[in-house]
Order: structure tokens, then sequence, then C-alpha cells
């Protein structure tokens, strides 16, 4: 009876909070609260998908989507990006019946990295996509081992694990599972480097069993190719991997066969986009299928934003506050970029889910990248403007450069007259709105 209730009363909910313009968590909620193991008592497809991480989760899921419905199979993912328990309930009761039988051929869920040993308690997924560990939001995960620890609460017997071999703390899952396994990763190219860049390493010791680690390049951070030095710990080599890749066109090879272009190119998405290959794989999808439905693929989870402030055209790049590593490579990517730039840092709510004022995350950041003579200016708003200011400062960055308002309108109204070269914007979802109100979105 209890089941029953529980689907009725999530499926209300959510047709009300469609309505109210409200999120999909609160259905799952008033579900769990019926009957805290509704997930054990529905009835799901053989095909279930999942996907966690650190970062890049939702972009892996969206591509993951794409190429299944290339495939002609039906399938529902939490595109809202509810990826704790109670918005997977809801996505999940969402597409079944009264009876509680899931309605689609393939079940595909995005996992928040920390909610996965409740999650997958009693759902087993077919294919597990473990893609990365990185320090993020540490209020709340503390440490990547730390994450690491609830992900292997999740791990389930019939499960097959598609990791990343290139993240050491990912693919040390192999030592301690007897889950059929198979991994992906990124061969050597000429966008390596043959040590960290990162203000930390946490590819300094051994996830297996503490020694010594060493690596013949990294791609960034602790990810690349590596070996313990005290015991037989080792990347392995990626039954699918990008044996050729070109960050200025965007081209990818997969296995020394299947190329394709990028729509983001970046080294993160090309991750997320042979993430997406393998599991398309493994589901034998036809390889041409699945080089179509990536091919070019635009995200359209809003990492990436066009917008217009008067005449100025400029890019908003969507980072985690708190997330060194994301914050990396969007900055990265804007150093990179050829001729003039001005830059624009808003961070003034650094979380969206709970409240918090520590700004040492900032010193993980490698903001030595923007001492770059192309980057002209660094615009800075919101209410940690001066944290950012002492950290530019110890970057060593030119003070002149440094443009500072507590008001994002007050930012934005000058850029419309000084804006130097392209316009990035690197910011997180939580202050994306501040930014969003006051210019035009292409």
């Amino acid at each position: 009876m209890r089941k029953y209730l529980a689907i009725i009363l999530c499926k209300i909910a959510k047709k009300l909070c469609k309505l109210l313009g409200r999120g999909s968590s609160f259905p799952g909620q008033v579900a769990l609260k019926v009957c805290p193991d509704i997930l054990s008592r529905l009835s799901l497809p053989d095909k279930i998908i999942a996907v966690t991480g650190s970062n890049g989760k939702t972009s892996s899921v969206e591509m993951i989507h794409a190429v299944i419905e290339k495939a002609g199979m039906s399938v529902a993912y939490n595109f809202e990006g509810s990826n704790q328990i109670e918005g997977v309930t809801t996505l999940i009761i969402d597409n079944c019946s009264l009876s509680g039988k899931y309605q689609k051929d393939v079940l595909l869920i995005e996992a928040d990295e920390r909610y996965t040993k409740y999650i997958f308690k009693y759902i087993t997924p077919t294919y597990y996509v473990i893609n990365n560990l990185y320090r993020d939001q540490m209020t709340r995960n503390g440490h990547p081992e730390y994450v690491l620890s609830d992900i292997k609460k999740s791990i389930r017997e019939g499960a097959t694990l598609i990791l990343n071999s290139d993240d050491p703390i990912i693919s040390s899952l192999s030592k301690t599972f007897n889950n059929k396994t198979v991994f992906y990763g990124i061969d050597e190219n000429e966008y390596v480097s043959e040590k960290c860049e990162s203000v930390y390493d946490d590819g300094y010791y051994c996830p297996v069993c503490g020694g010594r680690m060493s690596y013949d390049f990294r791609h960034f951070a602790h990810v690349g190719k590596y070996q313990c030095l005290s015991c037989d710990f080792s990347r392995k080599d990626p039954e699918y991997h990008i044996t050729s890749i070109d960050l200025n066109s965007g081209k990818i090879t997969i296995n020394d066969k299947y190329e394709l272009t990028m729509g983001l190119k970046t080294i993160f998405n090309a991750y997320n986009v042979l993430s997406a290959f393998t599991v398309g794989s493994l589901m034998n999808i036809d390889s041409k299928l699945i080089v179509e439905a990536l091919n070019g693929y635009m995200i359209h989870n809003g990492r990436v934003k066009q917008f217009k402030i008067a005449d100025t055209m400029g890019t908003l790049l969507i980072s985690k506050h708190e997330n060194s590593i994301s914050y990396n490579r969007n900055i990265e990517f804007v150093a990179n970029h050829n001729g003039e730039i001005t830059l624009m840092l808003i961070i003034d709510d650094i979380s969206r889910k709970y409240f918090t004022s520590d700004t040492s995350w900032l010193w993980d950041i490698s903001f030595e990248k923007l001492n770059n003579p192309n980057v002209k200016q660094i615009v800075v708003s919101g209410k940690y403007i001066g944290d950012v200011a002492i950290r530019l400062s110890y970057a060593g960055i030119d003070e002149n450069k440094i443009v500072m308002y507590q008001s994002t309108a007050d930012a934005v109204a000058y850029l419309k007259d000084h804006t130097i070269g392209k316009l990035f914007v690197l910011t997180c979802f939580s202050d994306e709105g501040k930014l969003i109100k006051e210019v035009e979105v292409i």
C-alpha cells in the first residue's frame, strides 16, 4: 500500500512543482518519506547507466543520452541536475506507471558522488561510470579519498565499472573490487606536462599502499600516466582511448579509428566525450551512430553561454566554487586564447546549497596562469573581492590590471565601455544569475 501511495503522491507533487516552477527534489522527498525503500519496490529496466565523479557528470550524461537516443532507444535522465537521492527518486517514479514499472528502455542516472551510497543501495547499475575525483566543496566533501570511501559503498556485485584509467584515485577501485572493469583514458600528446602544475598534488602518494608515485606525464593535476614506486599499482592500458587530439580544431581520434570534432575544445570535454563513446560501445550501439551523435555535440547544460553587454560579445564559463581543478581548466582555456583578453571573476555566494564564507580554496587555484601579457585586465566583483585581490597579488599579477566592484551590476556597467579584447566571465552557478540579469544572453 505504501508503495502505491508513494508513487501517486510523488507524481502529484511533480505536477505541482512544475506548475510552481520549483525543482525536482521535493516529489522524491515525499515518496521517500512515505516509503523509504521505494526504489527497491520498483520494476526497473535491464539497462541502467550511472555516472558519478567530481566533474563532468552532467555533460557526460547529456552526451550518453544523445548516443542512446541516436540508437533509437527510449531513455530518461535527470536533466534538471537533481542528482541526490530525492532527485533520482523523482526521475524514476516520474517515468514509472502507477504500478511501479519503469516505462522506457534505459534508465540513465547522474549521481552526486557523496549520495551514491544511498542511490545505489537498492539499484545496481548495468554500467557504472566513475570519471574522476578532485578537491571539491571542502566544507561538504573533505578530501577526495574521503569521497572515494563513500563511492566504494555504492559498488554492487554485477555492475560493470567504467573507470578513468588516468585518475589514480578512481583507477584504484579495480584493486578493491572484482567487478568487470573497463578503462578509458587519453594517450600522451602535445598538451601533457612532465610535472604537476597545480598548487597541490593529490597524485604524490599511492592510493593503494601510500607509497611514492611517479609519473611519465600528466594531462593536468594528478591525472596522467603513473606508477607506484612501492607496489604494483599503475595506470592500466585503457580499452577505449583517445589516440590523437588537437585542441585548436577540437578533433580527436578514438582507438586510432574513430574521428570526430568536439563542440567544446578542452581536455575536460575530451574525457566526457570518451566516456559517452565507451558506454555506447559497451551497449553494442553501432560505432557510426555513436560518432554521429557525438560529433560537434554542444552541451546544453548551461556550462558555457554567449552574451552581449551593449555591443561587446562575451563568453560565460561556469566552474564550481571550491573546485580548483574546474577553475584551472577554464583559466587555461582563457589564458590560451589568441589575442587580448578581459576576464571577469564573480565570487559573491560561494555555494547555493549551504552557507560558508571560507575562501581558502582560492589558494588552490593556479591564478598564476593569468600572469600573461595577453590578459589585459581582470574585473572582480562580489563580496569576496578583497580575498580575490590578495590571491591575485600573490600570483604576481600587476595590480594595475585589477578592477574591483562589489556589485556585479557596477562591474558590467564598467565593461560596457572598458572591455579590452575578448571578454570572458568565470563564475559558479550560485553567482551566474547576477550576471545574466545584467546582460543579453544569446
